[in-house]
C-alpha cells in the first residue's frame, strides 16, 4: 500500500516516489492552499490512483470523487473502484498540478501533484512547503521554488486517448 504520512512523521526518512503527505489537521480554521502533497512513481492513473485512493479512505472514510488535470495521465477513466466503491474521476484541461478529492457532498482536499520524474529531494521540498500552515503559494509556484522544471511537467498531449 501506498507510504501515506503526516508531514510531521517524514522528518529524518527519505520522501519516495508514491509517497503521500498529507495535514489534514482537525482545526476549526483552515488555514494554508493544501492539504496533501502526492508523488506518483508512473503517469498510470489506474495503479498510481487506486493506491492513494485506498490509503485515503482508510484515513477519511469512503470518497465519492476525484478531480484530476487529464493533461497529466496516460489514460483517463471515468471512474475506479476503491474499497467495493465507485469514485468518479472528474477531468478538465487545466496544467495546474493539482487533485481535488471530495467525500461526501462538500468534503474537498486540494493536493498539490508532484511530476513522477522530479528528484527526490525536489520533491520533499515541495510536499513540505505545500503542506506547511499559512502556505498560499499555488501549485506553480511552490514546483518552480523548489526547483521543479517544465520538463519535470511532461503533459500528455490533449488529442490523447481517453475517456
Amino acid at each position: 500500500m501506498i507510504p501515506l504520512r503526516l508531514l510531521a512523521d517524514t522528518g529524518g526518512e527519505p520522501v519516495l516516489p508514491g509517497t503521500a503527505v498529507l495535514r489534514m489537521e482537525t482545526t476549526p480554521k483552515r488555514t494554508g492552499t493544501f492539504d496533501g502533497a502526492w508523488w506518483p512513481r508512473s503517469r498510470h492513473l489506474e495503479s498510481q490512483l487506486s493506491e492513494l485512493l485506498a490509503a485515503l479512505t482508510a484515513r477519511l472514510g469512503p470518497l465519492t470523487r476525484v478531480g484530476l488535470d487529464a493533461g497529466a495521465w496516460d489514460e483517463r477513466p471515468g471512474h475506479l473502484v476503491v474499497e467495493g466503491r465507485a469514485v468518479r474521476i472528474d477531468w478538465a484541461v487545466v496544467a495546474d498540478d493539482t487533485m481535488i478529492v471530495t467525500r461526501g457532498g462538500q468534503d474537498h482536499f486540494l493536493f498539490l501533484v508532484i511530476p513522477p520524474q522530479t528528484a527526490p529531494s525536489r520533491a520533499r521540498a515541495a510536499m513540505a512547503m505545500a503542506v506547511r500552515d499559512e502556505n498560499s503559494a499555488s501549485a506553480g509556484r511552490i514546483l518552480a521554488a523548489t526547483g521543479v522544471t517544465p520538463a519535470d511537467r511532461t503533459r500528455v498531449p490533449a488529442g490523447a486517448p481517453g475517456p
